[in-house]
């Protein structure tokens, strides 16, 4: 039997099991919105600091609803971040943590993508009986059996992995970006100046038409994206303080205005939960394009620029308006949290590393985050370099530290910050505080344990999926 035919079967005998749904009536789940932009720094929105991009929509959305101030990405770049969201755990528990060739993301054509057999947000929520879209980027595998169908969203249309993955002399025999609906190419190359735009009008349309039952609607935005240089509408382009970068991020605001609007008109506004939050921060160009400010370090690593992300949640009279959360909470927690809000239940039958964190968006007095007890980690690839405590962060003492694929940095010493007191990690303190450091360690050993590092597997790993020969998506004319 190919591989891809095995994985399929999987995929459908636990699709049965996603969920295990509450007898509450269907008009008392609410729709759940998740806008997931590309490669965005903490400090690039006005209700985080931005002085130079105008944000108002959402702004206002942290105004009428709450900001998360220690939210985590599991990953400083893109695929594993996206497969701890979809699947709940951390990129190594579900072999999602390198590319089938060994890389930090998938490539173009690659044999890996998330497993089918993983319960996915989407999965679950359908087994509540919600309807769901994914409109976007995905990249957890352009391959037949890991496009978002095979993961438990209804309807697909979106681009299969990044903006940046097109023909080059490095890569000639790259095919042109595709735009997909469902499994099928159906625009090879798209225009990326369109994409935030086609992508909000499709959102719309779903919304519209799925106003009266449940609905998922997950929105992985493809800006402000991997390339030098942005893209944007023409309506956009030119209009902002800080370049195409700025073009675009004030793009993806105006999108975020939309979506809310036609939520207020489709009489959806108090029955809906609206997530807005980035796969891994701002990366370093030069000039300097997005701000991570007032956090150290930029995306693609295991800095607090690369894995703290802004994340605004607003529900209408169930998310406290205009307040600020700075309890620790990670991309994992959403598929929990989403599954309890359906009226289901995670997975039983597996790990899953996040947790309900509906406590803390709901305002509860005394809500506390469970990765105070448990410690929550930073992994670059295949090694453990963090974690991350209360408000401490240690940064594990290595003999040599993954950067990427191609480069490494040499023996780095441990290092503690208290991030609650000193967010831009301005002064080291493990000298004054040993037993911090000694309790850190401890829970890391766990993780090497549970997780794996370097050369270490875990022993509770599960596999990722593959496929034999894998082939680019093309454009099949009619």
């Amino acid at each position: 039997m190919k591989t891809w035919r095995l994985l399929l079967l999987l995929a459908a005998l636990t699709a049965a099991s996603a969920a295990d749904c509450a007898t509450e009536s269907v008009g008392g789940k609410p729709n759940i919105i998740f806008i997931f932009v590309d490669n965005f720094g903490y400090g690039d929105l006005g209700c985080y600091g931005s002085k130079l991009h105008c944000t108002p929509h959402v702004d206002r959305m942290a105004a009428e609803g709450m900001r998360l101030t220690s939210f985590y990405s599991a990953s400083g770049v893109c695929t594993p971040s996206r497969a701890a969201l979809m699947s709940g755990c951390y990129p190594r528990r579900v072999n999602m943590h390198v590319s089938g060739s060994g890389s930090p993301v998938l490539k173009v054509m690659d044999t890996k993508g998330l497993h089918p057999n993983e319960i996915t947000i989407a999965k679950a929520l359908k087994g509540c009986g919600y309807t769901t879209m994914c409109v976007g980027k995905w990249h957890l595998g352009c391959q037949p059996p890991f496009l978002p169908t095979k993961h438990g969203f209804d309807r697909y249309l979106g681009i299969p992995y990044s903006d940046d993955m097109t023909p080059s002399k490095n890569n000639p025999h790259w095919p042109p970006l595709p735009l997909m609906r469902q499994e099928k190419v159906i625009e090879a190359p798209v225009d990326r100046d369109y994409l935030t735009k086609r992508y909000t009008e499709e959102a719309i349309r779903f919304m519209t038409e799925n106003k009266n039952r449940p609905f998922f609607l997950y929105m992985p935005q493809a800006m402000p994206g991997s390339t030098a240089r942005p893209f944007a509408s023409p309506a956009f382009q030119g209009k902002s303080k800080n370049g195409p970068y700025g073009d675009s991020v004030e793009e993806l605001d105006w999108s975020t205005g939309e979506i809310l609007a036609a939520l207020k008109k489709l009489g959806l506004d108090e029955k809906t939960l609206v997530v807005w939050t980035s796969d891994n921060g701002a990366i370093r160009r030069d000039p300097q394009q997005g701000s991570n400010a007032p956090l150290k370090g930029w995306g693609y690593d295991t800095s607090e620029g690369a894995m703290r992300m802004p994340c605004v949640v607003r529900w209408p009279g169930k998310v406290p308006a205009g307040k600020v959360c700075d309890e620790l909470c990670a991309m994992m927690d959403w598929l929990p949290t989403f599954a309890k809000l359906g009226g289901g239940e995670p997975p039983k039958d597996r790990i899953i590393d996040g947790h309900d964190i509906r406590p803390l968006l709901f305002g509860e007095p005394g809500a506390k985050s469970r990765y105070d007890e448990v410690g929550f980690f930073y992994y670059m690839m295949d090694q453990l370099q963090a974690v991350r405590a209360g408000p401490w962060k240690l940064y594990l003492p290595l003999e040599s530290k993954v950067i990427n694929l191609r480069r490494r940095q040499e023996k780095v010493p441990a290092s503690l910050y208290d991030l609650r007191n000193d967010i831009s990690e301005a002064k080291e303190v493990s000298a004054e505080h040993s037993d911090v450091v000694a309790r850190l360690t401890a829970l890391a050993e766990k993780a090497r344990e549970d997780l794996g590092d370097l050369n270490r597997p875990g022993k509770n790993q599960r596999p990722a999926g593959h496929v034999d020969n894998p082939k680019p998506q093309v454009l099949t004319q009619p």
